[in-house]
């Protein structure tokens, strides 16, 4: 069984860790010229930021959703810098109260840019709060309790809210609704992974060919942070065993010491595939059985493995369960059955039956 899973012992998580806060400023684009990849998003947000300028007014409130680690940040950070105001930053979870949240609306000042992380996770009564606030620039703050309460209309200057979200479905209809515009921040093509590899790799004075950077950009998963974060290692292993020059049989041998094969996946995710493959004959199974031949959490398997499994073509989620496809057996060095079939009807032309979990 595996060891408990944490997210800083792997390299392509696109969950945001402690170590990636000592040059993820630094690598920041600060203007859309700069930001590389997302070029729908970038030509909409351009438009509604320079027609704002033209108006002399504030832009409407922007929504950006998608996967982590693709640029929300940078992308909220960016619209302040075009502004040319003070961004305030905080996130969902930290809203807890709606004082929270009336405490830092009341300390903007006119054209600010306020940015709320996860704001779907932001607490009822915060988000209630929020609907006036973005609609009318006020707030009603309540003093008291009971019969006694007294509601206080306070005004607030013209702001834009810059909210990001990995779960735009968890988003209530009305806070949806509230935004001007919204932009879906999509995975990054290996292209598009090389330039910003290079665009790093000079920041940060590393030396790195084209095939070393392209063999890095190949296995981060269509994931800008993870490109980052594989380069920093990369440069670690170049430095300790090598001269400092990252060339492409430098940078094959540092993945390889950090457990991250050709396809992007880790230890973890070969554990979740070997058991699928090896351990279920393929599927279907569920992520709840499948969790346990790990030893991990079945959030973990479901939240933090399987999105990139799906979307790499490897598992497919069934009616019934999880199931390999032939993809994932070949990855394992292995020859897939004659009669794989994935769908709702038939898998390896087994008659319809229940998931070997019957929990799930």
């Amino acid at each position: 069984m595996a060891d408990d899973f944490d997210p800083e012992d792997s390299a392509v998580t696109a969950q945001y860790l402690h170590s990636d806060g000592e040059t993820d400023t630094g690598l920041r684009p600060t203007s859309l010229d700069d930001f590389i990849g997302q070029p729908r998003v970038r030509e909409q947000l351009a438009l509604v930021l320079r027609g704002a300028k033209l108006r002399g007014g504030t832009p409407d409130h922007v929504l950006l959703s998608g996967p982590p680690g693709l640029g929300k940040t940078s992308m909220a950070m960016i619209i302040a810098t075009e502004l040319g105001t003070a961004l305030r930053i905080t996130s969902g979870p930290a809203l807890e109260r709606a004082g929270d949240l009336a405490a830092m609306l009341s300390n903007l000042v006119e054209g600010d840019v306020l940015f709320i992380d996860e704001i779907h996770r932001m607490a009822r009564p915060a988000e209630e709060m929020l609907y006036l606030a973005m609609e009318d620039f006020r707030v009603d703050v309540v003093v008291g309790k009971g019969p006694g309460a007294t509601s206080i209309p306070l005004d607030i200057a013209p702001f834009t809210l810059v909210g990001a979200t990995t779960r735009s479905g968890a988003l209530t209809g009305p806070l949806r609704d509230r935004f001007g515009f919204t932009g879906h921040m999509d995975f990054y093509e290996p292209e598009e992974l090389l330039r910003i590899l290079q665009r790093s790799a000079l920041i940060l004075g590393v030396r790195i060919d084209h095939d070393a950077a392209a063999e890095v950009a190949g296995r981060s998963r269509g994931t800008p942070r993870i490109a980052n974060r594989l380069l920093r290692r990369v440069r670690d292993f170049a430095e300790v065993r090598a001269d400092g020059v990252i060339t492409h049989p430098i940078a094959m041998a540092a993945l390889e010491v950090y457990d991250v094969d050709a396809l992007g996946l880790d230890r973890l995710d070969r554990a979740v595939l070997g058991a699928l493959v090896r351990g279920f004959g393929g599927g279907p199974v569920g992520v709840s059985t499948l969790a346990v031949a790990v030893g991990e959490e079945a959030a973990t398997v479901e939240e933090v493995c399987e999105p990139f499994l799906v979307r790499a073509g490897l598992v497919a989620r069934t009616p019934r369960g999880r199931v390999a496809t032939a993809a994932a057996w070949e990855h394992l060095g292995l020859v897939p059955p004659p009669d794989l079939v994935i769908g709702a009807i038939e898998v390896r032309g087994r008659e319809p039956q229940q998931s070997l979990d019957l929990f799930d």
